[in-house]
Protein backbone atom coordinates (compact mmCIF):
# COMPACT_ATOMS: atom_id res chain seq x y z
CA UNK A 1 0.00 0.00 0.00
CA UNK A 2 1.56 3.23 -1.12
CA UNK A 3 2.36 6.11 1.72
CA UNK A 4 -0.15 9.02 2.48
CA UNK A 5 0.70 12.23 1.02
CA UNK A 6 1.19 13.90 4.29
CA UNK A 7 4.01 11.41 5.05
CA UNK A 8 6.25 12.07 2.11
CA UNK A 9 9.18 14.13 2.96
CA UNK A 10 9.40 17.61 1.86
CA UNK A 11 12.46 18.24 -0.24
CA UNK A 12 14.89 20.75 0.53
CA UNK A 13 14.05 24.10 -0.86
CA UNK A 14 15.18 26.04 -3.55
CA UNK A 15 16.81 29.07 -3.41
CA UNK A 16 14.43 32.13 -2.72
CA UNK A 17 13.65 34.27 -5.98
CA UNK A 18 16.06 37.33 -5.12
CA UNK A 19 12.91 39.78 -5.33
CA UNK A 20 10.83 37.73 -3.19
CA UNK A 21 14.32 37.73 -0.93
CA UNK A 22 14.15 41.63 -0.64
CA UNK A 23 10.40 41.69 -0.08
CA UNK A 24 10.58 39.74 3.06
CA UNK A 25 13.38 41.99 4.21
CA UNK A 26 11.45 44.85 3.29
CA UNK A 27 8.30 43.72 5.36
CA UNK A 28 9.36 42.35 8.04
CA UNK A 29 11.97 45.87 8.68
CA UNK A 30 8.23 47.81 7.81
CA UNK A 31 6.11 45.55 10.04
CA UNK A 32 8.60 47.06 12.65
CA UNK A 33 8.36 50.31 11.98
CA UNK A 34 4.49 50.56 12.09
CA UNK A 35 4.56 48.44 15.53
CA UNK A 36 6.53 51.52 17.04
CA UNK A 37 3.69 53.56 16.14
CA UNK A 38 0.87 51.75 16.43
CA UNK A 39 2.52 51.17 20.50
CA UNK A 40 2.95 54.82 20.69
CA UNK A 41 -0.55 55.52 20.76
CA UNK A 42 -1.27 58.18 23.78
CA UNK A 43 -4.69 58.82 23.78
CA UNK A 44 -7.17 57.17 26.40
CA UNK A 45 -8.26 54.72 26.97
CA UNK A 46 -4.31 53.61 26.01
CA UNK A 47 -4.54 49.97 26.14
CA UNK A 48 -6.06 49.16 22.31
CA UNK A 49 -8.73 46.87 21.34
CA UNK A 50 -10.24 46.28 17.95
CA UNK A 51 -13.65 47.99 19.80
CA UNK A 52 -11.84 50.36 21.69
CA UNK A 53 -13.66 53.88 21.64
CA UNK A 54 -11.94 57.28 21.87
CA UNK A 55 -12.32 59.21 25.68
CA UNK A 56 -11.01 62.56 23.86
CA UNK A 57 -12.36 65.43 21.97
CA UNK A 58 -12.78 64.72 18.00
CA UNK A 59 -9.50 66.84 16.40
CA UNK A 60 -7.50 66.49 13.31
CA UNK A 61 -4.79 64.56 15.41
CA UNK A 62 -6.63 62.33 17.61
CA UNK A 63 -8.72 61.31 14.57
CA UNK A 64 -5.45 60.82 12.35
CA UNK A 65 -4.05 58.52 15.65
CA UNK A 66 -6.85 56.67 15.99
CA UNK A 67 -7.25 56.11 11.94
CA UNK A 68 -3.08 54.80 11.88
CA UNK A 69 -2.59 53.06 15.00
CA UNK A 70 -6.00 51.10 15.72
CA UNK A 71 -7.08 50.88 11.99
CA UNK A 72 -4.72 51.34 8.69
CA UNK A 73 -1.23 49.99 10.35
CA UNK A 74 -3.06 46.82 12.09
CA UNK A 75 -1.98 44.24 9.70
CA UNK A 76 2.16 44.37 10.95
CA UNK A 77 1.46 41.35 12.63
CA UNK A 78 -0.39 38.60 10.52
CA UNK A 79 2.25 39.71 8.02
CA UNK A 80 5.22 39.07 10.52
CA UNK A 81 3.25 35.68 11.40
CA UNK A 82 2.76 34.77 7.97
CA UNK A 83 6.39 35.36 6.30
CA UNK A 84 7.58 33.44 9.62
CA UNK A 85 4.92 30.21 8.75
CA UNK A 86 6.44 30.58 5.20
CA UNK A 87 10.16 30.63 5.79
CA UNK A 88 9.88 27.86 8.71
CA UNK A 89 7.88 25.52 6.55
CA UNK A 90 10.69 26.10 3.25
CA UNK A 91 13.50 25.10 5.72
CA UNK A 92 11.68 21.97 6.91
CA UNK A 93 14.21 19.60 4.54
CA UNK A 94 17.36 21.21 5.55
CA UNK A 95 17.78 19.58 8.78
CA UNK A 96 15.53 17.09 11.71
CA UNK A 97 12.76 18.35 13.61
CA UNK A 98 14.88 18.31 16.57
CA UNK A 99 17.51 20.21 15.56
CA UNK A 100 15.46 22.98 14.40
CA UNK A 101 13.81 23.29 17.85
CA UNK A 102 17.03 23.57 19.20
CA UNK A 103 18.07 25.98 16.84
CA UNK A 104 14.57 28.38 17.92
CA UNK A 105 15.89 27.60 21.63
CA UNK A 106 18.62 29.26 20.73
CA UNK A 107 17.61 32.14 18.45
CA UNK A 108 13.80 32.91 20.22
CA UNK A 109 13.60 31.30 22.99
CA UNK A 110 16.95 33.22 24.57
CA UNK A 111 16.78 36.06 23.42
CA UNK A 112 12.79 36.46 24.91
CA UNK A 113 14.35 35.17 28.11
CA UNK A 114 17.00 37.64 28.22
CA UNK A 115 15.24 40.84 27.02
CA UNK A 116 12.45 39.98 29.67
CA UNK A 117 15.32 39.95 32.44
CA UNK A 118 16.70 43.16 31.44
CA UNK A 119 13.25 45.26 30.81
CA UNK A 120 12.80 44.16 34.21
CA UNK A 121 16.08 45.10 35.43
CA UNK A 122 15.59 48.51 33.71
CA UNK A 123 12.16 49.22 35.06
CA UNK A 124 13.21 48.45 39.24
CA UNK A 125 15.59 51.25 37.59
CA UNK A 126 13.30 53.81 35.92
CA UNK A 127 11.00 53.21 39.90
CA UNK A 128 14.18 54.60 42.15
CA UNK A 129 13.52 58.10 40.70
CA UNK A 130 10.36 60.14 40.88
CA UNK A 131 9.78 61.52 37.67
CA UNK A 132 10.19 58.26 35.87
CA UNK A 133 8.63 56.38 38.21
CA UNK A 134 5.73 58.42 37.78
CA UNK A 135 5.90 57.97 33.98
CA UNK A 136 5.51 54.26 34.73
CA UNK A 137 2.87 54.65 36.59
CA UNK A 138 1.10 57.04 33.67
CA UNK A 139 1.61 54.35 30.80
CA UNK A 140 -0.94 51.47 31.80
CA UNK A 141 1.10 49.06 29.88
CA UNK A 142 0.50 46.00 31.71
CA UNK A 143 -3.37 46.46 32.30
CA UNK A 144 -3.56 42.42 33.26
CA UNK A 145 -1.90 43.59 36.38
CA UNK A 146 -3.62 45.51 38.77
CA UNK A 147 -0.27 46.85 40.06
CA UNK A 148 2.43 48.99 37.85
CA UNK A 149 5.09 48.88 39.96
CA UNK A 150 7.55 46.27 40.63
CA UNK A 151 8.50 47.13 44.24
CA UNK A 152 4.46 45.81 44.77
CA UNK A 153 4.99 42.50 43.27
CA UNK A 154 6.15 39.10 45.45
CA UNK A 155 8.62 36.54 44.00
CA UNK A 156 6.31 34.45 42.34
CA UNK A 157 4.49 37.38 40.81
CA UNK A 158 7.89 38.25 39.29
CA UNK A 159 8.80 35.09 38.27
CA UNK A 160 5.78 35.34 36.08
CA UNK A 161 6.70 38.68 34.97
CA UNK A 162 9.68 37.21 33.47
CA UNK A 163 8.48 34.36 32.08
CA UNK A 164 5.28 34.86 30.82
CA UNK A 165 3.78 37.87 30.96
CA UNK A 166 6.60 40.63 30.26
CA UNK A 167 7.42 44.52 30.74
CA UNK A 168 7.73 44.65 27.02
CA UNK A 169 4.76 42.87 26.18
CA UNK A 170 5.26 42.71 22.35
CA UNK A 171 7.54 39.80 23.27
CA UNK A 172 4.26 37.53 23.16
CA UNK A 173 5.24 37.44 19.73
CA UNK A 174 8.28 35.79 20.03
CA UNK A 175 6.80 33.43 22.85
CA UNK A 176 4.10 32.45 20.93
CA UNK A 177 6.58 31.75 17.59
CA UNK A 178 8.48 29.50 19.57
CA UNK A 179 5.68 27.66 20.53
CA UNK A 180 4.35 27.06 16.99
CA UNK A 181 7.90 26.26 15.85
CA UNK A 182 7.70 23.15 18.69
CA UNK A 183 4.60 21.92 17.52
CA UNK A 184 5.58 22.41 13.68
CA UNK A 185 4.74 18.60 13.18
CA UNK A 186 1.40 18.88 14.45
CA UNK A 187 0.63 21.71 12.47
CA UNK A 188 2.30 20.71 9.51
CA UNK A 189 -0.69 17.63 9.41
CA UNK A 190 -3.44 20.35 10.51
CA UNK A 191 -2.90 22.64 7.43
CA UNK A 192 -2.97 20.53 5.16
CA UNK A 193 -6.62 19.76 5.77
CA UNK A 194 -7.20 23.61 5.11
CA UNK A 195 -10.85 23.32 5.48
CA UNK A 196 -10.77 22.53 9.08
CA UNK A 197 -7.37 23.96 9.87
CA UNK A 198 -8.29 27.46 8.75
CA UNK A 199 -12.10 27.60 9.44
CA UNK A 200 -11.09 27.01 13.23
CA UNK A 201 -8.08 29.34 13.13
CA UNK A 202 -10.24 31.48 11.50
CA UNK A 203 -13.16 31.89 14.08
CA UNK A 204 -10.13 31.99 17.35
CA UNK A 205 -8.62 34.86 15.12
CA UNK A 206 -12.10 37.02 14.68
CA UNK A 207 -13.29 36.27 17.99
CA UNK A 208 -10.06 36.57 19.55
CA UNK A 209 -10.87 33.74 21.58
CA UNK A 210 -7.81 33.91 24.48
CA UNK A 211 -5.65 30.32 23.97
CA UNK A 212 -2.79 30.52 26.74
CA UNK A 213 0.53 30.88 25.07
CA UNK A 214 -1.02 30.09 21.57
CA UNK A 215 -3.06 32.97 20.35
CA UNK A 216 -5.76 32.79 17.52
CA UNK A 217 -4.07 35.66 15.52
CA UNK A 218 -1.05 34.01 15.15
CA UNK A 219 -2.62 30.03 14.50
CA UNK A 220 -4.42 31.69 11.02
CA UNK A 221 -1.42 33.92 9.60
CA UNK A 222 1.68 31.46 10.27
CA UNK A 223 -0.28 28.77 9.17
CA UNK A 224 -1.28 30.21 6.29
CA UNK A 225 2.87 30.59 5.80
CA UNK A 226 3.03 27.23 6.33
CA UNK A 227 0.37 26.11 3.78
CA UNK A 228 1.51 28.40 0.89
CA UNK A 229 5.48 27.22 1.41
CA UNK A 230 4.04 23.37 1.31
CA UNK A 231 1.54 23.57 -1.35
CA UNK A 232 4.99 25.62 -3.52
CA UNK A 233 2.37 28.75 -4.07
CA UNK A 234 3.65 31.80 -6.24
CA UNK A 235 3.53 34.17 -3.70
CA UNK A 236 4.97 37.02 -5.65
CA UNK A 237 1.56 36.52 -8.07
CA UNK A 238 -1.81 38.22 -6.81
CA UNK A 239 -4.66 35.86 -6.84
CA UNK A 240 -6.97 35.99 -10.17
CA UNK A 241 -9.63 38.02 -8.08
CA UNK A 242 -7.14 40.55 -6.79
CA UNK A 243 -7.84 44.16 -7.92
CA UNK A 244 -5.53 46.50 -5.95
CA UNK A 245 -7.71 50.03 -6.14
CA UNK A 246 -10.62 47.58 -4.50
CA UNK A 247 -8.60 46.14 -2.28
CA UNK A 248 -6.85 49.32 -0.90
CA UNK A 249 -10.51 51.09 -0.69
CA UNK A 250 -11.82 48.37 1.63
CA UNK A 251 -8.64 48.87 3.49
CA UNK A 252 -9.37 51.85 3.72
CA UNK A 253 -12.72 53.11 3.88
CA UNK A 254 -13.07 49.46 6.58
CA UNK A 255 -10.40 51.70 8.99
CA UNK A 256 -12.75 55.23 8.06
CA UNK A 257 -15.60 53.69 9.42
CA UNK A 258 -14.31 52.47 12.49
CA UNK A 259 -12.51 55.38 13.33
CA UNK A 260 -15.86 57.14 13.25
CA UNK A 261 -17.55 54.86 15.10
CA UNK A 262 -14.84 54.73 18.13
CA UNK A 263 -15.78 58.99 18.56
CA UNK A 264 -19.37 58.75 18.20
CA UNK A 265 -20.06 55.06 19.86
CA UNK A 266 -21.59 56.37 23.33
CA UNK A 267 -21.64 55.68 26.10
CA UNK A 268 -23.16 53.76 26.80
CA UNK A 269 -21.34 51.03 24.59
CA UNK A 270 -23.21 48.24 22.99
CA UNK A 271 -21.73 44.65 22.19
CA UNK A 272 -23.74 45.11 18.57
CA UNK A 273 -21.60 48.28 18.26
CA UNK A 274 -18.03 46.40 19.86
CA UNK A 275 -18.57 43.27 17.06
CA UNK A 276 -19.20 45.84 14.28
CA UNK A 277 -16.07 47.80 14.99
CA UNK A 278 -14.47 44.01 15.54
CA UNK A 279 -15.75 43.06 11.77
CA UNK A 280 -14.29 45.86 10.38
CA UNK A 281 -11.00 45.54 12.14
CA UNK A 282 -10.44 41.83 10.77
CA UNK A 283 -11.73 43.37 7.21
CA UNK A 284 -9.04 45.81 7.82
CA UNK A 285 -6.26 43.44 8.84
CA UNK A 286 -6.96 41.05 5.61
CA UNK A 287 -7.44 43.91 2.97
CA UNK A 288 -4.49 46.20 4.58
CA UNK A 289 -1.59 42.45 4.37
CA UNK A 290 -3.33 41.94 0.75
CA UNK A 291 -2.82 45.78 -0.47
CA UNK A 292 0.70 45.92 1.22
CA UNK A 293 1.98 42.69 0.02
CA UNK A 294 0.21 42.81 -3.80
CA UNK A 295 0.05 46.41 -4.15
CA UNK A 296 3.09 47.96 -2.81
CA UNK A 297 6.36 46.24 -5.00
CA UNK A 298 7.32 49.71 -6.29
CA UNK A 299 8.06 51.17 -2.83
CA UNK A 300 9.64 47.75 -2.03
CA UNK A 301 11.73 47.98 -5.16
CA UNK A 302 13.03 51.38 -4.13
CA UNK A 303 13.66 51.34 -0.99
CA UNK A 304 15.39 47.97 -1.30
CA UNK A 305 17.65 49.56 -4.18
CA UNK A 306 19.09 52.17 -1.53
CA UNK A 307 21.96 51.26 0.53
CA UNK A 308 20.79 52.76 3.62
CA UNK A 309 18.03 51.11 3.68
CA UNK A 310 19.13 47.30 3.38
CA UNK A 311 21.48 48.42 6.41
CA UNK A 312 18.33 49.49 8.59
CA UNK A 313 16.78 45.74 7.55
CA UNK A 314 19.91 44.70 9.49
CA UNK A 315 17.94 46.08 12.64
CA UNK A 316 14.77 44.97 12.75
CA UNK A 317 14.50 42.58 15.65
CA UNK A 318 16.22 45.74 17.99
CA UNK A 319 13.78 47.81 17.29
CA UNK A 320 11.27 45.12 17.98
CA UNK A 321 12.60 44.59 21.79
CA UNK A 322 13.61 48.46 22.50
CA UNK A 323 10.46 50.49 21.57
CA UNK A 324 8.14 48.78 24.28
CA UNK A 325 8.26 50.22 27.08
CA UNK A 326 10.74 52.98 25.88
CA UNK A 327 8.09 54.23 23.84
CA UNK A 328 5.40 54.13 26.11
CA UNK A 329 7.53 56.19 29.17
CA UNK A 330 9.18 58.60 27.19
CA UNK A 331 5.60 59.24 25.42
CA UNK A 332 4.12 60.05 29.41
CA UNK A 333 7.24 62.49 29.94
CA UNK A 334 6.86 64.27 26.38
CA UNK A 335 3.53 65.17 27.62
CA UNK A 336 3.74 65.58 31.23
CA UNK A 337 6.62 68.10 30.40
CA UNK A 338 5.64 70.01 27.24
CA UNK A 339 1.68 70.49 28.05
CA UNK A 340 1.61 73.94 26.39
CA UNK A 341 2.99 73.16 23.03
CA UNK A 342 0.15 73.49 20.30
CA UNK A 343 -0.77 69.75 19.18
CA UNK A 344 1.39 68.45 21.56
CA UNK A 345 -0.53 64.64 21.42
CA UNK A 346 0.17 64.79 17.44
CA UNK A 347 3.58 65.66 17.52
CA UNK A 348 4.58 63.54 20.07
CA UNK A 349 2.65 60.49 18.37
CA UNK A 350 4.21 61.69 15.12
CA UNK A 351 8.18 62.68 16.11
CA UNK A 352 8.46 60.47 19.43
CA UNK A 353 8.36 57.36 17.18
CA UNK A 354 11.51 58.47 15.16
CA UNK A 355 13.19 58.85 17.44
CA UNK A 356 12.87 55.30 19.51
CA UNK A 357 13.61 53.78 16.12
CA UNK A 358 16.91 56.31 15.71
CA UNK A 359 17.75 55.25 19.51
CA UNK A 360 17.10 51.91 18.63
CA UNK A 361 18.93 51.37 15.64
CA UNK A 362 22.01 52.90 16.96
CA UNK A 363 22.17 51.01 20.27
CA UNK A 364 22.18 47.99 17.95
CA UNK A 365 24.73 49.56 15.94
CA UNK A 366 26.97 49.64 18.81
CA UNK A 367 26.46 46.61 20.15
CA UNK A 368 27.25 44.78 16.70
CA UNK A 369 30.35 47.27 16.36
CA UNK A 370 31.66 46.61 19.68
CA UNK A 371 30.81 43.33 21.34
CA UNK A 372 29.74 41.18 18.62
CA UNK A 373 29.00 37.94 20.66
CA UNK A 374 26.73 39.37 23.19
CA UNK A 375 24.87 41.28 19.79
CA UNK A 376 24.33 37.43 18.34
CA UNK A 377 23.15 36.12 21.52
CA UNK A 378 20.85 39.75 22.30
CA UNK A 379 19.09 38.75 19.03
CA UNK A 380 19.39 35.12 18.18
CA UNK A 381 21.54 35.98 15.33
CA UNK A 382 19.94 38.34 13.60
CA UNK A 383 21.16 41.63 11.39
CA UNK A 384 24.98 40.22 11.11
CA UNK A 385 24.89 41.50 7.54
CA UNK A 386 26.69 44.85 7.21
CA UNK A 387 24.53 45.80 4.06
Amino acid sequence: MSSMPLAQPVPAPTRLDPFLSQKLKFWSLVAMLLLVYVHAYNLHPRYLQPFTPVQEPLTVGTWLQYFLANGLLRFRIPILFAISGYLFARREGHEPHGARVRRRLRTLGLPYLLWSLLWLGALWALEQFPITRQAVIDAEISPFWPRQLLSQYSVGELVQRWLVMPAPFQLWFLRSLLVYNLAYPWLRIAVLRPGIYFGLAGLLWFFMVPLPLVEGEGLLFFGLGVWLALRDKNVLAPPAWFRPGLVAALWVGATVVKTWLAFHAGPPFSVPLAVLMLALHKVGEISGMLTAWFGLNGLVRWCMARGWFRWLTGFSFMIYVLHVPFVNYATELALRYAPAVPHVHLLTYLVLPLLVILVSVGVGALLRWAVPGIYTTLTGGRGLATS
